[in-house]
Order: C-alpha cells, then structure tokens, then sequence
C-alpha cells in the first residue's frame, strides 16, 4: 500500500518541563501525516469541506514506544488501509527521522460527514480516488 512520510520538527511548545512531548501530540502529528497524505495525492480536506463533506475521526488509538523530544525531527509515514462508502482508516509509524527508532504507532478512522454534521456515503469521485490510493 501507497505511504507518504513528511516530516516535523519538535517545537518547545510540544514539550513538558523536561522537554519530552507531551503524548497528545502524536495525535495531532497523525492528522499532520493524514493531511498531506491527501494532499500528496491530489485532494485536500479544504477541497472536500467547499464540495459540501467533512471527515470527522470516529475512532483512534496510539501506542507510544519512546519520547521524542524538542528540537528532534520526527518522520511521519502514513498509510490508508481502508476506504468503505462513509469510513476510511490511515495508519502510521512516528520515528526518529535521525535515528530511525519507532517512537509511535497509530490508527485513525474517519466517517465522511455532511455540512450538517450527518453521516453521508462519500461522493463516488473522492471515494474512488482514495481507494484507487488504498492498492
């Protein structure tokens, strides 16, 4: 399956006192990963909100495996598994870009919804698109 990795640098405001991220962090980098993800595959989540459909995430988990911590670049490689017709699932490998050690694993699942906040089915076109993306 298709991954894309970008890259963050940890900024001072991401850490607690002793300069370890703080653990919700992962989560936010995870939708950093998702984002450019479908921007590296020609969508993006503005395109999709001016279309009319959000993804809002229904369901995650994150293991943590080790601190990353400020001023460390940390590689984010994310990978969407699943693409149904109202839910799509990305995973994700947080490493030391340096080191290459796993400092996180994770798991989104996102539910297409409407302008009013209900669940919909994904308009065919986005759907295809991100299947064709999903091998």
């Amino acid at each position: 399956m298709p991954t894309t990795t970008t890259e963050i640098r940890v900024r001072y405001a991401e850490t607690d006192q002793m300069q370890v991220v703080y653990h919700t962090n992962y989560l936010i980098w995870c939708e950093v990963g998702r984002t450019d993800f479908m921007r590296q595959h020609g969508m993006s989540y503005s395109d999709m909100e001016k279309g009319g459909i959000a993804l809002t995430v229904i369901d995650y988990s994150v293991r943590l495996h080790a601190s990353a911590r400020y001023d460390d670049v940390v590689r984010i490689a994310t990978t969407l598994t699943d693409v149904r017709s109202r839910q799509v699932t990305f995973e994700y490998l947080l490493t030391n870009a340096a080191s290459g050690h796993r400092l996180a694993t994770a798991r989104t699942s996102l539910i297409s919804i409407s302008t009013e906040g209900r669940p919909i089915s994904m308009p065919v076109d986005i759907r295809s698109r991100l299947q064709a993306v999903s091998g």
